[in-house]
């Protein structure tokens, strides 16, 4: 790849770099956008991928990993060494990507996104240079949610195929999995399908929190908040030993009646 890449999209400009490189990539302050759309090419991406040392800042890093959908994909390039994430501490004007052997701008014009490149050799050596040492002073990036590749096995395991396989269609359904305080995040999706499937909330809230999506308390808040709002219901179902258990169940008819691709439209509706 020696030519610019003009009236691209993000993503084509990304997918072109990563079929020509098998080496270390430096992407150097991407925008939010440029976050989401690596993650996703890369999640999809056949072959090979290079090991990505992503420099951005940390706030914008922050926003875009408030989604669980992008953040459990990027857990998962991260455990498979294909991302590394450290902060920026004072950003170039442009967003870059850097290799050993060209430098491409990333350039936004309007609705315009353009790749310009250079493979001269005396310019992409130092450009590699400052960016490695700028990569070695950098401070990690603590990414806190879990691969989507455990999130799925675990459930499938600790709860049932049949749980695993709603929790996915949903994530599948959606946009984004943020939450901002009334719509669908990753512990309220959790809770739908436990209660779609009948399972015990001591059982889904344990999974979460072995799992690392969260803690039991916040699956306790969270089930209570969904309850008061008559999306689920509970029943006490007796132990041996101890305080019965709460078995989950689905509390709103027209979340009942709703197949997987409708269900989280339908909950955001009730939710709103």
């Amino acid at each position: 790849m020696t030519s610019n890449l003009l009236n691209h999209q993000i993503d084509d400009i990304l997918e072109t770099v990563l079929e020509d490189e098998r080496g270390d990539l430096y992407m150097v302050n991407p925008s939010r956008e440029a976050i989401e759309e690596f993650v996703s090419v890369a999640t999809e991406f056949d072959g090979s991928l290079p090991t990505v040392h992503m420099l951005a800042d940390e706030r914008t890093l922050k926003d875009v990993m408030d989604d669980f959908i992008v953040a459990s994909n990027a857990a998962d390039l991260i455990s498979a060494d294909a991302l590394v994430l450290r902060t920026l501490e004072e950003a170039p004007e442009n967003s870059l990507l850097v290799t050993d052997e060209r430098v491409v701008a990333v350039v936004h014009a309007g609705d315009r996104v353009g790749g310009l490149v250079t493979d001269d050799d005396g310019f992409v050596s130092d450009t590699y240079d400052t960016y490695a040492a700028r990569w070695e002073d950098a401070t990690a990036f603590n990414l806190r949610t879990p691969p989507i590749t455990d999130v799925r096995e675990t459930l499938s395991e600790e709860i049932s195929p049949e749980a695993e396989a709603d929790f996915t269609s949903i994530l599948n359904s959606l946009e984004t999995a943020r939450g901002d305080g009334d719509g669908l995040d990753e512990v309220t999706i959790s809770l739908l399908v436990a209660a779609r499937n009948e399972a015990l909330l001591y059982d889904i809230s344990k999974w979460g929190e072995d799992v690392g999506i969260a803690s039991k308390a916040t699956f306790s808040r969270t089930k209570t908040k969904l309850e008061d709002m008559g999306l689920i219901d509970t029943e006490k179902v007796p132990i041996d030993v101890g305080r019965p258990r709460l078995r989950l169940k689905i509390g709103d008819d027209r979340l009942q009646e709703a197949d997987n691709g409708q269900l989280a439209t339908v909950a955001q509706s009730i939710l709103n």
